[in-house]
């Protein structure tokens, strides 16, 4: 066999191999998402969202009442997102960045979302829609940082309603749902 054909059949090998190995490698990399949920010590992921139960919860430094109040959240049903867990509190997120610790006890898993929260205090408005589609008809219009409550996501849209009003807003448009999450509340 010449070098030439040898070369050729080199080449020819290593193309296949690539051929068959990036499509292994990339469903294992669509996989990964699935099988990387980190479980808290409650069995359930870490991190998720849930809500207040109340309208005065406290927000601590640290898990349990030893620890100072850091902040008072005043709206029940304002979510939150847990992000780590010891014994019965959880450390949580608001949708400003705030972190503290809260007792299980005064959080739902009733799942809320807030309007564009990265677009408070800007000239900006969103469109609730009567169907989950771009080109659908607008049933109300929502300032940035309006609270709802969602009834279901899909992955792209969540159905939600906000003082009785009830349509569709991009997934990406809510802080209570992580891009592609479906919930059903």
């Amino acid at each position: 066999m010449s070098g030439f054909a040898s070369l050729r059949l080199t080449l020819s090998a290593a193309l296949l191999g690539a051929l068959i190995y990036s499509p292994l490698v990339m469903a294992q990399s669509a996989a990964a998402p699935a099988q990387s949920v980190t479980l808290g010590p409650s069995g359930l992921p870490l991190p998720r969202f849930v809500s207040l139960k109340s309208g005065r919860v406290n927000s601590r430094v640290g898990p349990g009442v030893n620890y100072s109040v850091d902040w008072m959240y005043m709206k029940p049903g304002l979510p939150m997102e847990i992000i780590q867990e010891f014994d019965t509190w959880r450390r949580v997120r608001d949708a400003d960045g705030s972190e503290g610790w809260i007792n299980q006890s005064l959080l739902s898993g009733r799942r809320t979302a807030i309007v564009a929260p990265w677009q408070r205090g800007k000239d900006a408005r969103v469109n609730l829609l009567d169907d989950p589609a771009k080109d659908a008809g607008v049933i109300a219009i929502l300032e940035p940082g309006v609270m709802g409550t969602i009834q279901s996501c899909d992955g792209q849209w969540c159905e939600m309603t906000f003082d009785g009003h009830t349509g569709w807003l991009a997934q990406s448009l809510v802080w209570g749902a992580y891009p592609g999450e479906k919930v059903k509340n």
